[in-house]
């Protein structure tokens, strides 16, 4: 499992991007909103230094120092659903999953349309075996994603594998 991303897949040069958003806005303009599924800058959030050591913490694996700096960035921003969301990575990594179900929620309380608390949610359902809350939240993740992303495709992966195991096991 990899920890929460952040940032463009890969780099567009200027002429892809221009050419990208004039085809994108021959269809509808959209203006950004609250309810975008991306992540927000933990520069523009209060709780910036603790969510930033927090999330370091995350790469690092040491789940303990996450969960610590985390609660304390949740203190400061208790409005942001990828504080949220790296809680309960954190969490379910450190192998606590009541409390990994809580943050997750809580995460997609405040933003439904958070593919990684979504996809994260759904690896978490798998491994309190619960194959259909897991197909749940791919379903919801088909909804948001309009075009294929790597949330819905790792989740699939994830109950594909789970699948294969299960039955393997009978």
């Amino acid at each position: 499992m990899r920890p929460p991303r952040r940032g463009p897949r890969r780099a567009w040069s200027a002429q892809r991007c221009a050419s990208r958003n004039a085809f994108a806005g021959v269809f509808i303009a959209v203006p950004a909103s609250k309810a975008d599924p991306g992540e927000e800058d933990p520069r523009t959030s209060s709780a910036g230094a603790d969510y930033a050591a927090g999330r370091k913490a995350v790469e690092a694996k040491d789940w303990k120092s996450a969960i610590e700096r985390l609660n304390k960035a949740l203190l400061q921003d208790d409005r942001n659903p990828d504080i949220q969301n790296l809680l309960g990575y954190a969490h379910r990594n450190a192998g606590q999953l009541d409390s990994a179900f809580k943050h997750y929620q809580r995460a997609l309380e405040l933003n439904p349309r958070h593919r990684g608390a979504r996809e994260y949610l759904g690896e978490a359902y798998l491994l309190a075996n619960d194959v259909q809350k897991a197909q749940e939240q791919l379903a919801a993740l088909r909804q948001i994603c309009l075009i294929p992303c790597e949330e819905y495709e790792d989740l699939e992966k994830a109950i594909t594998a789970y699948s294969k195991r299960a039955a393997r096991s009978r």
